[in-house]
């Protein structure tokens, strides 16, 4: 019987004042006995959580590998508190930013998944302009969709849906993986405005790993061959997936994404 890796250690920030504030639940895992190993830091989708197939892969990976791991879930998510519409892209930056600062690993590999990968971008920008931050060791990206308001949505919105964000401040729309719609609002638009990376050479200073289906109903992977565009050209691998879907949650693409990991552990 294979041996169950140690649960990592639960614990709750509050982040905001005011009105804005919210509880953040967090799953830590602490390093193993090498302090200067990179700890993996998962940032989940839109509506997803911490509690994902490829969340508790990559924290059974770091696991077996005497990593450390760090997941959460934004506000509106999972266990954290807060409401889901008040969420934007700048108020879950602030909140991956509190976590890092609440956790205080030395380096760092974030691994993101679609929205999760437009976070990683900013956090990636974010982490170059303080002194005092883990160092940055990769970047792997899943299906990432970054500017995915101004880029993949406000593109498309029918007459009805732009009334509706008029009059109500937000839509909704089926979504394929929940009974419950997916809900945009007029605040997370706008914000996405502000928060945009596919506007000039995004610096991350460090490797990056792209995975993308190109099956994917939900982020074209033509938006990963444009991302690709804005890094630098040094050290960027895109990996398409033929049969790929937007989950990539199959063993098959499980194993992609932890070879990736590897790949950036191994360089760093």
């Amino acid at each position: 019987m294979t041996e169950q890796p140690t649960p990592p250690e639960e614990s709750v920030i509050i982040v905001g004042d005011a009105s804005a504030k919210r509880t953040i639940t967090i799953l830590h895992r602490p390093a193993g006995a090498d302090a200067s190993a990179p700890v993996l830091l998962w940032l989940g989708g839109y509506r997803s959580d911490m509690t994902g197939t490829k969340a508790a892969e990559l924290d059974r990976f770091a696991a077996s590998q005497g990593l450390g791991a760090i997941r959460f879930d934004y506000s509106g998510h999972g266990a954290s508190g807060g409401s889901f519409r008040d969420g934007t892209i700048s108020r879950w930056l602030e909140e991956s930013l509190a976590v890092l600062e609440h956790c205080a690993p030395e380096n760092i590999i974030i691994v993101g998944s679609s929205m999760g990968g437009w976070i990683a971008l900013r956090l990636a920008q974010e982490l170059r302009r303080r002194e005092s931050a883990p160092r940055l060791s990769g970047l792997v990206l899943i299906a990432p969709a970054p500017d995915f308001t101004s880029e993949l949505i406000e593109p498309h919105l029918t007459e009805e849906q732009r009334q509706s964000l008029t009059q109500d401040g937000y839509f909704q729309e089926l979504s394929e993986y929940s009974p419950e719609p997916n809900v945009y609002t007029r605040a997370l638009l706008e914000d996405g405005r502000n928060n945009q990376v596919l506007t000039g050479i995004i610096e991350t200073g460090c490797p990056v790993h792209i995975l993308q289906g190109m099956k994917d109903p939900d982020v074209p992977y033509r938006h990963a061959l444009k991302l690709v565009e804005f890094l630098p050209a040094e050290d960027v691998v895109l990996t398409l997936i033929r049969d790929g879907d937007h989950r990539l949650s199959r063993p098959q693409d499980i194993e992609k994404m932890l070879s990736a990991v590897g790949t950036l552990i191994n360089h760093d």
